[in-house]
């Protein structure tokens, strides 16, 4: 879509001004003009113009121009996700996979970072093997905000052109990369569990589970650069830390106008948690509908620190806000690939198998016999959970405690 004024109707009468939200329109020499940057498209201002000064028209495919010289574009990017200056983990997985791309298409691997006094991080990304990190270091990218960020990629990809863009499945992920292939009139390809290429069309092959999981998908983006997915966390073997492998930092730095949001970030509440990160954890215990109540989630929460694991829980148990989204396992939550995942009054629904079979050992506790749960599991207990699970903690307690 595309908005414009016809300045031969336009009277600068303000009222466009007055109806927008977004600040986006201004009177110019008597005359609308509006910042595409902060114009969302909503149509407000067009109700309000009494003069018909305002149109908004549907472009074509033919309208919109996209890169055609598929050979300017080289190089596989990582879009290095940061939270309190340090690099998450998920970027050094999608580094691993990334080198492994890479090297098929004879190019190198590059990290992009953005934050805020972390050269010294940037460094730690050349040691898990890439050619390059572009560095973005400003008080202004400090905490993830969309505009800033998504600013500063779109400039840098249109600067640079990679011909694969890959960017974690996180929350910060998701929010941001969407906004860039906007931006830069890009395809992407969301929650990808497997990456490959074709070498001789040099396309990057997307694959990502579709209806529920219930088919595997291979997504192709041939008629535009870059080629973009996100990744889900644990999918993918973490790029192995070599200290010795030299690589080349390239700080940039862009205008005030980069960096500005509309949005202003007043105060960061960190929840507070007893057990560990659910996405780094060896051992998980998840609770679902079975645990019948929020005060039941004791049981999970002393099972889960006696085996220094994390608490998660079924997208159930999260609707009925017995426990917060952070700890939602499953298709729209997280996919965890823990060495124990003990799920407790989980039925076992595809959405959240999703998010978990890829666990090494899966232990099902579900008074049903014929709950979908026990066909991934490892091993399966049929019982009353509120009678196994302090049994369970109980015996666990004692043979650690040896």
């Amino acid at each position: 879509m595309s908005i414009k004024i016809i300045n031969e109707k336009c009277v600068g009468c303000k009222l466009c001004v007055k109806t927008c939200s977004f600040n986006a329109i201004e009177i110019v020499n008597k005359k609308a003009v509006i910042d595409l940057d902060k114009c969302t498209l909503c149509g407000a201002c067009i109700e309000s113009c009494k003069f018909d000064a305002i149109v908004l028209t549907k472009l074509s495919p033919t309208d919109i121009q996209f890169p055609k010289k598929f050979d300017e574009y080289k190089d596989v990017w990582v879009f290095c996700e940061q939270k309190k200056g340090i690099v998450q983990s998920v970027a050094y997985e999608l580094l691993g996979k990334g080198r492994e791309l890479a090297d098929t298409l004879g190019v190198e691997l590059c990290g992009v970072l953005l934050g805020e006094n972390i050269k010294g991080e940037a460094q730690k990304i050349i040691h898990r093997g890439v050619n390059k990190v572009y560095l973005v270091d400003s008080t202004a990218l400090k905490h993830y905000q969309d505009e800033p960020y998504s600013k500063v990629l779109i400039k840098l990809i249109n600067e640079y052109k990679p011909e694969i863009v890959l960017c974690g499945a996180s929350s910060i992920g998701r929010s941001l990369i969407s906004r860039v292939a906007i931006g830069i009139h890009a395809g992407l390809t969301a929650d990808c569990t497997g990456l490959d290429i074709d070498k001789k069309e040099r396309l990057l092959l997307q694959t990502r589970p579709a209806f529920g999981g219930n088919i595997m998908a291979t997504i192709i983006c041939p008629n535009h650069r870059p080629q973009m997915s996100t990744v889900r966390h644990k999918v993918m073997k973490e790029a192995v830390e070599n200290k010795h492998h030299k690589g080349k930092i390239i700080e940039k730095n862009y205008d005030v106008k980069t960096y500005y949001s509309r949005t202003r970030l007043l105060d960061i509440v960190e929840e507070i948690e007893e057990t560990v990160n659910l996405t780094e954890a060896n051992v998980i215990v998840s609770g679902g509908r079975g645990m019948q109540s929020p005060e039941n989630f004791k049981l999970i929460e002393d099972l889960a620190k006696a085996l220094g694991g994390a608490v998660g829980a079924s997208r159930a148990a999260v609707d009925s806000g017995w426990k917060t989204y952070s700890h939602q396992v499953g298709q729209t939550g997280k996919t965890v690939c823990p060495k124990i995942y003990i799920a407790c009054g989980i039925s076992g629904q595809i959405q959240h198998l999703v998010g978990m079979q890829s666990s090494e050992i899966i232990v099902a506790i579900n008074k049903d016999p014929h709950a979908p749960i026990f066909t991934v599991a490892t091993y399966g207990v049929v019982g009353d959970l509120f009678e196994v699970l302090p049994e369970l903690t109980r015996r666990f307690k004692e043979i650690l405690k040896k």
